[in-house]
């Protein structure tokens, strides 16, 4: 066996070795990682329905701040069970974020919509092309499955 053959095969059995360790650790960063944007997310619902509470009711703005959590903790739900990122989910806390904003914008200037009025709608309408865009390639080009860790991806 020549040196080349012979440092082949200490790779092979280093790999055999530190692969799985260190599909481990990023496993487990990943689940810690999932769980503290998830608690961090249901931390802030929480304490903004207890703020709508003492102030004795909600508004459309504070409904509107409730589906942003609500989109966000379904999106870190959605990668956690599928390790996708769901793209659209992102378009669409964006236009709620828009939609809130457009609500407060004219509930304080409604007898003088400004300029704003338009680049708040017009981004709303880019978000949502977006999101037809997407929505389009993902149908019409579907991402190949990715295989979990350790096993064997095989042509057939």
């Amino acid at each position: 066996m020549n040196y080349e053959q012979k440092s082949e095969e200490i790779d092979n059995k280093l790999r055999r070795v530190t692969d799985p360790f260190g599909n481990l650790m990023v496993d487990l960063f990943h689940y810690i990682a999932l769980f503290a944007i998830g608690g961090a997310i249901f931390w802030s619902a929480v304490m903004a329905f207890v703020d709508m509470a003492s102030k004795g009711g909600a508004s459309i703005s504070d409904i509107l701040l409730l589906f942003i959590y609500l989109e966000l903790g379904a999106m870190v739900g959605i990668y956690f069970k599928t390790n996708h990122m769901p793209t659209r989910f992102l378009i669409y806390v964006g236009i709620t974020a828009l939609t809130r904003m457009l609500i407060g914008d004219i509930q304080a200037h409604h007898h003088d919509p400004g300029i704003e009025l338009l680049y708040i709608t017009g981004s709303i309408l880019l978000l949502a092309l977006a999101n037809l865009a997407v929505r389009y390639g993902s149908h019409r080009y579907p991402s190949p499955p990715i295989p979990k860790p350790g096993s064997s991806v095989t042509n057939e």
